[in-house]
């Protein structure tokens, strides 16, 4: 293909069989966009690990935490894709015999598509490993919502001999109740309870009839009460069994609400960030196509002239 005088190809020729799109600049400038945005990102780590203290009272608090890292991540992806367009912009090729709205638009498009390439590298390294421990958290929470009231009676059960191993242990103690005094060990009637306790809050919540007065049995046998006044403190215990599971069962299910706005919050200013980052990528490919298209060409011929001939 033939130049003309001044070292361009022609208008013709550029428009009909070179592309618009230096892929070479644009991969240059996502490779460093990606590159200081990961440097950044683990700078942001160390600090917020920092900041962060087990103690009470001390070090950053949640909130705090969660606006400097919202800062963060907006300043990351102002500095790196900045610079991930500017260095797109510079690189890329010079356009002849075009006009100034079609350079803008292509600095822009470079920018850009740097910006894109930098974040698709960004999110396979980073970002997908982060989600995945959110969304993770996000589902544990579910989870402890979803069987909050089974997990807390099983950890009764297992506080009390390792009895929710066996299934079956209710009806199967239903099969040696007495209504006459039966001489049994502590553990044994800790056991009976404790399954006792954990089929009735996983189920309907209610004591049974015939459960209730065998349990009044088993405590006017330890503690030298009457009857009336065993059943009076299996129904005070029962309740307040039923209120502890409550509390957890509660305190579970606030603890997944605010997980799930936390993860809605951070998706959303994660989005904003992101489109910053977009624009100044754009912005900065503009700025670097100006500054590339401002180099004045030195010419050989002007230094041949300036020779003295001996």
């Amino acid at each position: 293909m033939n130049r003309s005088s001044d070292g361009f190809y022609p208008a013709a020729e550029e428009s009909s069989t070179l592309s618009g799109v230096s892929w070479g600049a644009i991969f240059a400038g996502a490779a460093a966009a990606a590159a200081l945005s990961l440097i950044l990102v683990l700078l942001g780590f160390g600090l917020g690990f920092s900041a962060v203290s087990p103690w009470a009272n001390e070090g950053v608090s949640a909130k705090g935490l969660g606006i400097s890292t919202i800062i963060w991540l907006a300043a990351t992806q102002i500095v790196a894709s900045g610079l991930g367009g500017y260095i797109a912009g510079r690189l890329r090729v010079k356009w002849a015999y075009m006009h100034g709205d079609e350079v803008y638009f292509r600095d822009t498009a470079h920018g850009f598509l740097a910006w894109c390439v930098a974040t698709l590298v960004t999110a396979t390294l980073v970002v997908g490993s982060v989600s995945s421990i959110v969304s993770g958290g996000v589902q544990a929470g579910a989870n402890v919502v979803g069987g909050a009231a089974s997990a807390a009676t099983q950890a009764a059960g297992t506080a009390a001999g390792n009895t929710n191993s066996d299934q079956y242990g209710y009806f199967v103690d239903s099969l040696f109740r007495d209504d006459r005094p039966a001489a049994i060990s502590d553990d044994a009637a800790r056991g009976t309870v404790t399954r006792i306790f954990v089929r009735s809050l996983s189920n309907d919540g209610q004591l049974a009839a015939e459960d209730r007065t065998y349990l009044a049995q088993l405590v006017a046998q330890r503690t030298n009460l009457t009857q009336a006044d065993a059943e009076r403190r299996v129904d005070e215990v029962y309740a307040r069994t039923q209120k502890a599971v409550a509390d957890a069962k509660l305190a579970a299910q606030q603890a997944a609400d605010t997980a799930a706005k936390v993860a809605a919050w951070t998706s959303l200013w994660m989005f904003i960030a992101l489109l910053i980052g977009a624009f100044f990528a754009s912005l900065a490919a503009t700025y670097g196509g100006r500054r590339r298209d401002a180099v004045v060409y030195l010419e050989s011929d002007a230094y041949v002239a300036n020779v003295p001939v001996r």
